[in-house]
């Protein structure tokens, strides 16, 4: 049995932004859909009776978050299976209990409660950074969530760590049918001495030819094992998160992979992947490699 997408709603625009998104990944993978909504408020306050004028109008029964949601997946795409749940918890742990058994989770870019001005809500940052299967935050301008680029970016670490990114990289840019851009960013220490053997008085092009045979160790077997992925590899000199941010305007979806150490339970997000989710101008996803 195939596990489910799994997208978490809230009721704010940013949800269903990312319930839209979550049904036409779903679509493209053949995935069913799971609707989730965390609520501490229905597990203390006990379940909403209709026409109980008490409540503030900012109180959406989170029955109601779930129902509409679900019934915009439905009415988006009629062929995904979509099944919606209510469930206990607080937005964070249902996300991160859910991931356990899901393919991936979708969350939105901001949650209703968020203050104004943030870049990413709490729970998206606290699920990108412990989830054990991989996290796509849905944000971007409109060209980069209607997936209308038809190019999916890689971001690539090093061969140890990113093997997971590179085959969900690859398994997305199969699904969609289009390019995969794999880029990997090198810098050339200042304080490297050119006298230094290997460097044979050229410290640039020497870190440049290790970025160029490191995609090559990298991707060796993705390619072989996805001969129809049009691949376009590049290296880049600069800071890994300005290079990528960059190139996120011409994306449909910027993957990167997350380093998660076994009995670590603190955040788990390097500086790159925490600048992509809060400034990147298309979908992040944030894919674990466990150590």
């Amino acid at each position: 049995m195939e596990l489910p997408l799994v997208v978490g709603v809230d009721g704010s625009d940013a949800s269903l932004l990312a319930v839209d998104w979550a049904v036409d990944e779903a679509a493209r993978l053949g995935l069913p859909l799971r609707i989730v909504h965390g609520s501490l408020w229905e597990r203390y306050e006990g379940p909403v009776r209709p026409g109980n004028l008490e409540r503030p109008d900012d109180q959406v029964p989170a029955q109601n978050i779930v129902g509409t949601a679900a019934e915009r997946a439905r009415l988006r795409n009629p062929e995904v299976k979509v099944v919606g749940e209510l469930v206990p918890e607080d937005a964070v742990s249902t996300l991160l209990l859910e991931g356990n058994n899901a393919a991936a989770l979708v969350t939105g870019s901001r949650g209703r409660g968020e203050l104004k001005g943030m870049l990413l809500g709490s729970v998206g940052l606290a699920v990108a950074a412990r989830a054990h299967c991989p996290v796509i935050v849905v944000r971007g301008d409109k060209a980069g969530l209607a997936g209308t680029h038809e190019r999916i970016l890689l971001g690539a670490g090093e061969p140890d760590t990113s093997g997971a990114a590179v085959r969900f990289a690859f398994r997305e840019a199969e699904a969609r049918g289009c390019t995969l851009d794999v880029v990997r960013a090198w810098r050339c220490p200042a304080h490297e001495t050119t006298d230094h053997p290997l460097l044979a008085g050229e410290p640039a092009r020497y870190h440049e030819e290790r970025a160029s045979a490191l995609l090559d160790t990298l991707l060796h077997d993705a390619m072989a094992d996805h001969p129809d992925v049009h691949v376009r590899r590049v290296t880049v000199e600069g800071p890994a998160r300005r290079v990528l941010l960059n190139r996120s305007a011409a994306a449909d979806l910027l993957i990167v992979g997350a380093r998660r150490r076994h009995g670590h339970s603190g955040l788990q997000l390097g500086r790159v992947g925490h600048t992509l989710l809060h400034h990147a101008e298309c979908p992040v996803a944030i894919v674990p490699h466990h150590m």
